[in-house]
């Protein structure tokens, strides 16, 4: 298959899995969740979505739970949403680059507040 209908399966798949966690999932548990990612393998069997979740731990917990409760749902409306011959297996992974990034800012923040308060 070729390598730029994955990407068009995965970008079409990213979109539709966002819109259904922001509009049909009626789960309480569920938080901010944001799909920052989905890759496909090549025959389309497997599809990894990569989540971020904002909260404390807890929440990040709840909204995790109720994700994975809800991934037959979810897997059912993207075959409806697409038209494939087979539907992906989804399986959610938890993305901390949107964690990984923040933390980040927040020490090159600091260093530039300690240089300002070296120069004063």
């Amino acid at each position: 298959m070729g390598q730029l209908r994955i990407e068009k399966i995965q970008e079409l798949m990213k979109q539709e899995i966002s819109q259904i966690i922001l509009q049909e999932l009626k789960d309480p548990r569920i938080g901010f969740v944001t799909v920052t990612q989905v890759e496909v393998t090549r025959d389309l069997s497997i599809a990894k979505v990569y989540v971020s979740i904002m909260g404390n731990e807890e929440q990040i917990a709840k909204s995790w739970k109720g994700l994975n409760s809800s991934l037959g749902f979810i897997r059912r409306e993207v075959g409806h949403r697409i038209r494939l011959r087979v539907t992906p297996e989804l399986k959610f992974v938890l993305d901390k680059s949107l964690d990984y990034s923040d933390h980040i800012q927040k020490l090159l923040l600091q260093i530039e507040r300690d240089e300002q308060n070296k120069e004063q």
